[in-house]
């Protein structure tokens, strides 16, 4: 009778077994961009454009913003320091997040 010798698998080999697997690659990602509702920049009434530029006259960098902008389709919310303020480019940097003035939907400084 013949023996049945069976090798020890190395820890790099066990623990590939338990990777997770991903038989389509990029399904995941497909799947989270057909969640996305995608929807039209809302129009800012000249008298909240005047608003939210008196906010900005405000701000200086080291303040804590709450800010809440447009960018490709979609309306996101930041929280963070502002680290920079381009009044020429008219544009603010929240962190590593630029976001121009005029994608801006409201803004509320925290500290």
């Amino acid at each position: 009778m013949g023996s049945s010798y069976r090798r020890k698998m190395t820890p790099e080999m066990r623990a590939k077994q338990f990777q997770p697997f991903a038989a389509l690659v990029g399904l995941t990602e497909a799947l989270k961009s057909k969640e996305k509702i995608v929807v039209p920049k809302i129009e800012l009434s000249e008298e909240r454009r005047e608003e939210l530029d008196e906010i900005m006259g405000t701000v200086s960098e080291g303040n804590i913003l709450k800010v809440v902008y447009f960018r490709n389709g979609e309306y996101l919310q930041i929280t963070g320091v502002l680290s920079k303020i381009d009044i020429m480019e008219r544009r603010l940097q929240i962190v590593n997040t630029r976001i121009k003035f005029s994608d801006i939907y409201d803004i509320e400084v925290l500290d």
